[in-house]
């Protein structure tokens, strides 16, 4: 167990999709690492693919780890924030019920605690660590 001195602030930039690159699934492992050596992770960040985290269609094998409660499971157990880039989700079809209805389109795909939030919110998370780290 660390002092409280000692103990350090991360946030994560999580730029891959689940299922077609190992960025997401290593900024979780990282997480629950540096968590588990009395750290802290202040917020993900999801930008460009890695948005699809997100998604709340997404459906894997029951077999493979679901990436989208692993991170909702790190937030529920750590209070990690899970912000997701609103530009990059919208121009993927990733978006929540509200901008769904600011849109006129019929479904929407991201929920709580997922939060679409634009890149200032990145800057804010960047500012308020000791380090970003980026999986890309």
């Amino acid at each position: 167990e660390l002092a409280r001195d000692d103990a350090m602030e991360y946030g994560l930039l999580v730029m891959g999709a689940p299922y077609t690159s190992a960025a997401p699934h290593s900024a979780l492992r990282f997480a629950k690492a540096v968590i588990s050596r009395g750290h802290q992770v202040a917020g993900v960040f999801f930008y460009q693919e890695g948005i699809h985290n997100a998604s709340s269609l997404m459906t894997p094998p029951q077999d493979e780890l679901n990436m989208r409660d692993a991170w909702i499971a790190l937030h529920h157990e750590h209070g990690v924030t899970l912000d997701v880039c609103i530009a990059a989700a919208l121009r993927r079809g990733v978006m929540s019920e509200a901008e769904a209805k600011r849109h006129g389109q019929a479904h929407f795909n991201l929920d709580a605690p997922f939060e679409l939030t634009g890149l200032g919110q990145l800057l804010t998370l960047q500012q308020r660590c000791d380090r970003l780290i980026t999986f890309a």
